[in-house]
């Protein structure tokens, strides 16, 4: 046979009190009057006993599970998105909450199961996060339940926390350009399909319109823009190889993301160009092997940690929910960006 589960009663009963005091005392209700001796034996108790509140019977009083639904598609599997669910893992646990964590593999079938498995335990909130942001497709779900979108955005439900990607991309210019690089820059990774076309992203398309707003306000012009349709090593190793086949002029290169970056160091290793005496790189994500390239690659990050947070800090917080929150990339300065000296002046 099982062992008896303890309750509240028995806790009552070793502490020498009624079940009333020792429920007040161990829900934190400030106006329990109850003295500092009383509050002493019930937690006493409680420890020896071995007690866990019913959770069960607690929802039913407070209308609240203490769990969070977090949905992805394939967050959970993925090295470099994780720490979303890091950063919402601690933030719940902080806040004394459970986070049941489903991943549909992106599979609509298994979404709708996902929301259905959440719904079902009653939880208080569900989380939705992708990892590459975009726009996102959810089923149908009760009004009542509070959603907040993380990394993704949906009409139906405005809630959403995003990286700041507008200013993101003012800073990675701004790297460039405070250290002298006003001629010769190259972008790595243009693609109009992701910045205003069919397959639009919200995040890419502010990224790129950051940039381009602050090379404007600097008086900058791109040398060259170098377009990919996916942001992997190989596309950022050819397109730099064929444009320093093209150009022998380019000083700087801003990369869209670290992968990228990737192939352009070996792209220039393989010209005999070094980084950053003969050409400075900056890009962006903060990818984990960033820090291991040689020179270490200067990067603007995307902050997935705080992300985290944020959404069950909104999703958990009093109120009505509304609107979004953009989240600050922070800037990892390392070596691959060389001052260059301002061009001679001409006569």
């Amino acid at each position: 046979m099982p062992p008896k589960r303890v309750t509240l009663a028995d806790v009552a009963r070793r502490a020498g009190l009624s079940p009333t005091a020792a429920s007040m005392i161990l829900n934190g209700r400030p106006d329990s009057r109850l003295s500092a001796d009383a509050h002493a034996r019930v937690h006493e108790a409680a420890t020896e006993l071995g007690y866990r509140p019913n959770v069960a019977a607690r929802s039913l009083r407070t209308d609240k599970t203490l769990t969070i639904g977090f949905i992805s598609d394939v967050v959970a599997t993925t090295r470099f998105a994780s720490g979303l669910i890091r950063g919402a893992l601690d933030a719940a646990q902080r806040a004394g909450h459970v986070m049941l964590v489903l991943e549909t593999g992106g599979d609509p079938a298994r979404e709708s199961e996902a929301i259905g498995a959440v719904l079902d335990r009653q939880v208080d909130g569900i989380i939705f996060a992708v990892m590459r942001a975009r726009e996102l497709f959810v089923p149908e779900i009760p009004t009542s339940t509070r959603v907040v979108m993380l990394n993704a955005t949906n009409k139906k439900h405005p809630v959403s926390v995003l990286p700041d990607e507008l200013t993101g991309g003012a800073s990675a210019v701004g790297l460039l350009a405070d250290a002298g690089h006003r001629e010769g820059i190259a972008l790595i990774g243009h693609n109009a399909e992701a910045e205003a076309g069919l397959f639009r992203s919200t995040t890419v398309e502010q990224r790129i319109s950051g940039i381009r707003a602050e090379m404007a306000r600097r008086g900058l012009r791109f040398a060259a823009e170098e377009s990919c349709w996916d942001w992997e090593p190989h596309q950022g190793y050819d397109v730099t190889r064929a444009l320093l086949e093209r150009r022998s002029d380019i000083r700087a290169l801003l990369c869209m993301n670290d992968r990228l970056a990737f192939g352009a160091y070996q792209a220039l290793a393989d010209r005999g160009l070094s980084v950053p005496q003969d050409i400075s790189v900056v890009s962006f994500d903060n990818d984990e092997l960033a820090s291991y390239l040689r020179p270490g690659l200067t990067t603007v990050g995307l902050p997935h940690e705080a992300m985290g947070r944020a959404s069950v800090e909104i999703l958990l917080g009093t109120g009505t929910p509304s609107g979004g929150r953009l989240i600050p990339m922070p800037v990892i300065e390392r070596t691959s960006i060389r001052p260059h000296p301002p061009a001679p002046a001409r006569d």
